[in-house]
């Protein structure tokens, strides 16, 4: 099958971000270790990313502020979702190593899916296939009899997995007409103004002088550059398709967990890896991404602007 170049440019895309979001628990993980709260942690790293790409906008990219107020409102609910989310998801960084947090965030495709489902855009069957592939890896990445599992941390890590897969079809819904650079800016900022009251309302602790901000750094930076080479990829190819190219992230996690934290993998856990590579690559065979479904039809139809003039951002796709 011959692949198009919106279709390679949305797979690269998704490739790349995956790449920065498997750094992602590595350096969270790291910055934990190093005396931050979890709190304290996602709140830095969001606000950090959210004002960099803010102030590069601004000075550089002024066309990319513009937004309809219905796709800033998707953005806001997909921002406030994934901000919930990454509160549970560095919470339960806390208690669990950081390549099985990762395992288990990577169930998200599942429900990345259920959600399409809802919103009358059903992945196809080889898609369906290639979730049952990934969700077999996991069952084996996650078998580790030598560690007994901390429950609390296995449910926030879950909690922030259908946070996170509910924020993708959103978000697709207001990249049918608003460019991935503008949706990013907007769901950062977003994501912002719901940790940051979480740390100064239950947390509010500072690093003591000598902790390290390195890690702190290098999460924002992988935060946003994974932001916004996720929503090129899904106006490209799609939430699903994108979700599941997003599970490269869990190699990155395994490998650099392995480097930079002293973390292994048993061999059943090796054959998940193998397994999920296999879903990784099958992705050359899945058809292009449909055009947005026409009417009022799924959940989030409310998320269109149809009178949109295109030659506000120019041509972007």
């Amino acid at each position: 099958m011959v692949l198009n170049t919106k279709t390679k440019a949305g797979i690269l895309s998704a490739i790349t971000s995956a790449f920065f979001l498997g750094l992602a628990p590595v350096f969270g993980k790291l910055a934990i270790n190093s005396g931050i709260s979890p709190l304290a942690t996602v709140a830095f790293r969001t606000g950090l990313a959210a004002g960099s790409l803010l102030l590069v906008v601004i000075i550089f990219y002024r066309k990319y502020l513009y937004i309809f107020p219905i796709g800033l409102i998707g953005c806001m609910i997909a921002g406030a979702t994934n901000g919930i989310g990454s509160i549970l998801y560095y919470l339960a960084l806390e208690r669990l190593d950081a390549s099985l947090g990762q395992l288990l965030y990577s169930l998200y495709p599942f429900f990345v899916a259920i959600w399409l489902i809802l919103d009358h855009q059903p992945p196809s069957r080889l898609t369906f296939f290639r979730i049952g592939l990934a969700t077999l890896s996991v069952l084996l990445l996650t078998r580790n009899p030598e560690q007994p599992p901390d429950t609390v941390g296995i449910l926030l890590m879950l909690g922030a997995a259908v946070l996170y897969a509910l924020h993708l079809p959103i978000n697709q819904r207001v990249l049918y007409e608003v460019p991935a650079p503008t949706v990013a800016l907007y769901t950062l900022v977003s994501m912002s103004l719901v940790v940051w009251p979480a740390f100064l309302i239950f947390d509010r602790s500072i690093p003591e002088n000598g902790t390290s901000w390195l890690p702190i750094y290098a999460l924002a930076f992988v935060t946003l550059s994974s932001r916004v080479a996720l929503f090129l990829g899904v106006k490209k190819i799609g939430g699903m398709q994108t979700a599941l190219l997003g599970l490269a992230e869990l190699l990155i996690a395994i490998v650099f967990s392995h480097l930079w934290l002293g973390e292994s993998l048993t061999l059943p856990q090796w054959l998940g890896a193998l397994s999920l590579g296999l879903s990784l690559i099958l992705v050359m065979y899945e058809d292009p991404l449909p055009h947005p479904p026409s009417g009022k039809t799924g959940w989030l139809s409310w998320i269109r602007s149809p009178d949109l003039p295109r030659e506000v951002f120019g041509p972007y796709e």
